[in-house]
């Protein structure tokens, strides 16, 4: 679907439950984007996934490095907003030895592309973590700013913690492309 030399994103798609139910589970993976650390069931992915795959707020892809050909994260939008052309990012990479090789900044930029250019997105934001600085500094190097702070908005390991919110506006990302 979409790809650069590194990266490509495609479709989710039913049978990427298993996988996506192993990254959902594994408490190093989403202690950095999830609120709520539960455990889920197969099935209970397998649900989560056929709503995906019907929302018409919602898109969600699956991203596969190139020179492997190995499923290592997603990126979605969602809450799309087609009267206001705004909608949500979400990104997590799965697959712990592909951390920190710029495989979630190569699929924001792709997605970033699409909803600019293609789906004539206006606005683009998303959440973060107040202790995910490597997130941040991602984010803030794609043109992301910060809009506001969630004060101490979940409680995790006996302490409280900020979400930061972050957004692009479409003219924004253009003055930098």
């Amino acid at each position: 679907m979409f790809e650069t030399n590194q990266i490509k994103l495609r479709k989710l798609e039913i049978s990427d439950a298993k996988i996506y139910h192993q990254w959902r589970n594994d408490i190093d993976v989403m202690s950095s984007t999830s609120p709520e650390l539960d455990q889920f069931t197969l099935e209970e992915t397998e649900s989560f996934i056929k709503g995906i795959l019907v929302s018409e707020t919602s898109r969600s892809y699956m991203i596969v490095t190139k020179d492997d050909n190995k499923t290592v994260g997603i990126i979605s939008l969602i809450n799309i907003n087609r009267k206001d052309q705004s909608a949500e990012c979400i990104i997590d990479i799965g697959e712990k030895e592909k951390w920190g090789q710029k495989i979630g900044q190569n699929s924001l930029k792709l997605l970033m592309n699409t909803a600019f250019n293609e789906w004539n997105l206006h606005r683009l934001m998303l959440q973060v973590f107040s202790f995910n600085t490597r997130a941040i500094s991602m984010y803030e190097k794609l043109g992301f700013q910060l809009e506001g702070t969630l004060r101490e908005a979940f409680y995790r390991g006996g302490m409280w913690h900020d979400i930061k919110i972050m957004s692009i506006l479409k003219s924004e990302y253009q003055k930098q492309s």
